[in-house]
């Protein structure tokens, strides 16, 4: 007797076949492509974590809102990105060339959108150039083999994408992948066009890049390229050549006025009193050393924990190997080798900046370059960690056996996420993560300000309103000149590094009465200078973006006499005066407001 079911019996097992199907699909999907979904989770979680929080997400301030941001915002208010012979209400008045060339991606962003939204689309693009440049240069490397390495390419190329360096030069930083890839292309391709097609894509690289931070390093290591290849092919590389030629006009172009500014300004700067660090030849080497184990703090890139103790174990067993078998010409040939000697020479350059007798030769051969920090050699570090992690990875992929593709897999998810949550300066995402958590578990604020705190557009706009503001000159003190400058207030401080001599000398007048009594700020602002502020005068920091500013001592040293003649008419203050009436300042009012931190006291000379 033939056993049968019901119609419905049927129809229940045809839909739990379906569903099985389904699951098993989405199974083999995962198995197949969990790279991509594992980065789409992780940039997702970023991106989360900033729309929620938005204004309200920890920005890094140190030479990030108290500098670059707060010059984009006077700019786009100002109306001076592409203006000529305009000058800037920041440190009494500067040239509208010695800030950044409008023609740069990332500024492009703060003259589109508003400094936050612009921030955060820095943010986003610098993580995409690093993905992507980074994919582009391993398919032209290994080309049909790419596919092989793709789950490779695409996790450690996300790790160096969201590598928290300098924001403002994030895509310098993030996009040698792609001037790589360029230069290969430019040197092996014989096809003219093509060629021309990547002639074209060189020349407005300069885009992504910042030629005092990449630029100029770029064009003496593609020189070394040329002599190395002309030696071992004995065949002059013109294309490479050219390529110096190409990139050099690039840079001139499309940061003309950094190179007006440089080149031809008979103006004295800033830059040529400021004295650099005199080390010992065993300073040098622990400088050198410091720099390689932890880099520098605007190009930290979270390879300290993974990629570094990887890759040094790797390396001794693979050159141990080479010793065994006598083969002692594959030490000097192996990329490993090759990448990692790149970084120790970045590295040894990075401490020799501050050795003098190394410091005077190269101004002296080239007095231009005098006060140019030739140590961002280790800048470059940032790119060569992740390349030779993903080199040490391919190899553990060309063993063919699963446990070594799964530890190499392994290695690359450890490093992207490290990447994510190990706090650094410029880590936004963490900083983010661990205050907002801090102040849901502790029920209370932590001692650091958000993006919104920091400038404090509603008590500004309340502030100005109040007193009339009409482009009055003014001074900050118990805080960042930023603050102010974003806001839309003139400014006779501020941060920046380049500006006169002669106005250094001007404000050092200002400020003597604070220097005289704290040697610490007197050697801070002779020695460089850049930050040209009101400080303290007993050494404790009362620019330092702090929710409670608490100051032992309340008087203000200043040559009230000297700021008046600069043209101050207003000093915003954080801390309540209490030898104003000796200086001859009047309070004119006390501000605050519920969406802002600060208690500003505004004094009137």
């Amino acid at each position: 007797m033939i056993k049968t079911y019901p119609p419905s019996y049927s129809k229940l097992v045809d839909k739990y076949k379906g569903r099985f199907n389904i699951m098993k699909k989405l199974q083999n999907s995962v198995k197949k492509l969990w790279y991509l979904y594992l980065v789409e989770l992780l940039l997702f979680i970023q991106a989360l974590v900033f729309i929620i929080y938005r204004d309200d997400s920890y920005i890094a301030i140190h030479d990030n809102l108290d500098l670059f941001v707060a010059h984009f915002k006077v700019m786009k208010l100002q109306n001076a990105f592409f203006a000529h012979d305009v000058t800037l209400p920041i440190v009494g008045g500067l040239d509208r060339d010695v800030f950044g060339s409008e023609f740069l991606l990332y500024n492009i962003l703060y003259y589109v959108f508003e400094p936050l939204e612009a921030y955060f689309a820095g943010y986003a693009l610098k993580i995409l150039v690093g993905l992507v440049s980074f994919n582009i240069l391993a398919k032209d490397i290994y080309g049909r083999d790419y596919a092989r390495y793709r789950p490779l390419a695409f996790v450690i190329g996300t790790a160096f994408g969201m590598i928290p360096v300098f924001p403002t030069y994030g895509l310098a930083f993030t996009s040698l992948p792609w001037l790589i890839y360029i230069l290969r292309r430019l040197y092996y391709e014989n096809e003219v066009k093509k060629r021309l097609l990547y002639g074209i894509l060189l020349f407005v690289y300069p885009v992504l890049s910042y030629f005092s931070y990449h630029g100029f390093f770029i064009l003496c290591y593609m020189s070394v390229a040329v002599i190395i290849l002309w030696i071992r092919d004995r065949r002059f590389p013109l294309s490479l050549f050219w390529g110096i030629i190409i990139l050099s006009a690039g840079y001139m172009t499309f940061e003309y006025r950094l190179f007006k500014a440089m080149l031809f300004s008979d103006t004295v700067t800033i830059r040529s009193s400021m004295v650099s660090a005199s080390l010992t030849p065993l300073e040098v080497i622990k400088l050198a050393f410091d720099g390689f184990i932890n880099s520098q703090f605007h190009c930290q890139d979270s390879h300290l924990y993974v990629i570094l103790p990887i890759s040094l174990i790797t390396i001794i067993f693979t050159n141990a190997k080479y010793v065994l078998k006598k083969e002692y010409g594959q030490i000097l040939k192996d990329p490993l080798n090759l990448v990692l000697g790149w970084i120790i020479l970045n590295s040894l350059i990075y401490g020799l900046y501050d050795y003098e007798p190394a410091r005077t030769l190269v101004e002296t051969l080239v007095p231009k370059l005098k006060g140019f920090q030739f140590d961002r050699t280790i800048y470059f570090n940032a790119f060569l960690w992740y390349a030779l992690l993903f080199l040490i990875c391919k190899r553990l992929y060309d063993t063919s056996l699963k446990a070594w593709v799964a530890i190499a897999n392994v290695i690359a998810v450890f490093a992207a996420v490290i990447v994510m949550f190990e706090p650094q300066v410029y880590n936004d995402f963490y900083y983010t993560c661990y205050n907002q958590a801090y102040k849901l578990v502790k029920n209370r604020d932590t001692s650091t300000l958000s993006y919104r705190e920091f400038y404090s557009e509603d008590l500004f706009a309340q502030l100005k309103r109040d007193i009339g503001y009409d482009n009055e000159w003014s001074v900050a003190y118990g805080m960042h000149p930023a603050v102010l400058e974003y806001n839309g207030i003139y400014t006779l401080d501020g941060y920046i590094g380049m500006y006169t001599e002669e106005y250094k000398e001007k404000w050092r007048e200002v400020i003597k009465p604070a220097l005289d009594r704290s040697p610490e700020f007197k050697s801070y602002f002779d020695e460089w200078g850049p930050r040209a502020y009101i400080f303290s005068g007993n050494g404790e920091n009362t620019y330092a973006p702090l929710r409670n500013m608490e100051p032992e001592d309340h008087n203000l040293y200043i040559d009230a006499d000297a700021l008046r003649g600069l043209g101050c008419r207003y000093i915003f203050s954080r801390i309540e005066l209490d030898n104003a009436r000796d200086l001859g300042l009047s309070l004119h009012g006390k501000y605050e407001d519920e969406s802002s931190p600060y208690v500003i006291f505004l004094y009137e000379l």
